[in-house]
C-alpha cells in the first residue's frame, strides 16, 4: 500500500505540521478579522501584531485538546474506507474550521479586546460566518496546502537520504 507522504508520520513532524498551519493562519485570518471589524489601516495592524503571540497559543491549545479528539471522530462518519485522499482532507478542514471558529469567534475577541465580555458572544451570529468563511479559505487554499507540502518535501529527502545509505 502506497504511504501518504503529504502528512505527517509521527510526533516531530505532527509539531513541524502544526507549527506552519498554525503561524500562517493566525498570521493572515487574525488581520483579516481585525480589519473587517475595526478597519483596514497600519494601526489596526499593528495592534493584531500585538495580540497574535496569544492567539496562537489559544489556537495550539484549541485545535490539541479540542478539534482534533473531536474531527478523529467525525471524519471517519463522513468518509468511506474507499475515499480518497482530497475527501478525508476537506472533511477534516471543514470540521477543523467549524470548530476552532466557533470557539474563536468569542476566545480570540476577548483576548484581542484584552477582556473576558459578553460583547463576542452577543455578536456571534454576526462575526461567525464572516469569520468562518476567511479561516476556510485561508486553510484550504493556503496553510494546508503549503504545509502538506513541506510534509512531501520533507519524505522525499528521508527517503533519498535512505536510499543513499
Amino acid at each position: 500500500m502506497h504511504e501518504e507522504t503529504r502528512l505527517p508520520r509521527n510526533g516531530k513532524e505532527f509539531v513541524l505540521f502544526l507549527a506552519i498551519i498554525s503561524i500562517l493562519s493566525v498570521n493572515i485570518i487574525a488581520p483579516n478579522i481585525m480589519g473587517f471589524e475595526l478597519g483596514f489601516n497600519k494601526e489596526v495592524y499593528l495592534e493584531t501584531l500585538k495580540v497574535i503571540p496569544f492567539v496562537w497559543i489559544g489556537v495550539i491549545l484549541l485545535v490539541t485538546l479540542v478539534a482534533n479528539p473531536i474531527v478523529s471522530k467525525l471524519v471517519p462518519k463522513f468518509v468511506a474506507p474507499t475515499d480518497g485522499f482530497n475527501a478525508r482532507i476537506l472533511f477534516t478542514i471543514l470540521f477543523s474550521v467549524t470548530i476552532l471558529s466557533i470557539f474563536l469567534t468569542v476566545i480570540g475577541a476577548w483576548i484581542g479586546m484584552r477582556e473576558i465580555s459578553f460583547e463576542p458572544i452577543k455578536n456571534f451570529f454576526y462575526a461567525w460566518p464572516r469569520n468562518f468563511f476567511i479561516a476556510f479559505w485561508v486553510e484550504i487554499l493556503i496553510a494546508q496546502p503549503i504545509a502538506r507540502l513541506v510534509m512531501k518535501k520533507l519524505h522525499e529527502s528521508q527517503a533519498s537520504k535512505a536510499v543513499n545509505t
